[in-house]
């Protein structure tokens, strides 16, 4: 069984759940700050390697929730999805990002 969606609707899978997703991010500078916290959570992660100290790992969940729920909280005014669908929410993060930065989707 998926989990649940607005309204009681359960999502039975994740192409299902991303338009949700997609929608709990309508605010721009939400999106932007986003992009940024996964952008910075990737140089945390090559951090990480380039030093060959795996005490900067910590840092990838706090630098790119961080800044993720600073966007919903002040901008875009919502609970983010991650606190309802941990795993959809984390997949959808990483998909809006590589959509942003391939041009498909706007910054």
């Amino acid at each position: 069984m998926g989990a649940p969606g607005p309204a009681g609707r359960r999502f039975e899978s994740f192409a299902a759940f991303y338009p949700h997703y997609i929608h709990e991010h309508s605010n721009r500078t939400c999106r932007r700050i986003h992009v940024v916290g996964s952008a910075l959570a990737l140089v945390v992660l090559a951090t990480a390697a380039a030093t060959r100290n795996p005490w900067w790992l910590p840092a990838m969940p706090v630098v790119g929730y961080g800044f993720a729920w600073a966007g919903h909280f002040f901008f875009e005014k919502n609970r983010p999805a991650t606190f309802r669908y941990p795993l959809w929410s984390l997949m959808g993060d990483w998909r809006m990002f590589f959509e942003t930065v391939s041009g498909r989707r706007r910054f």
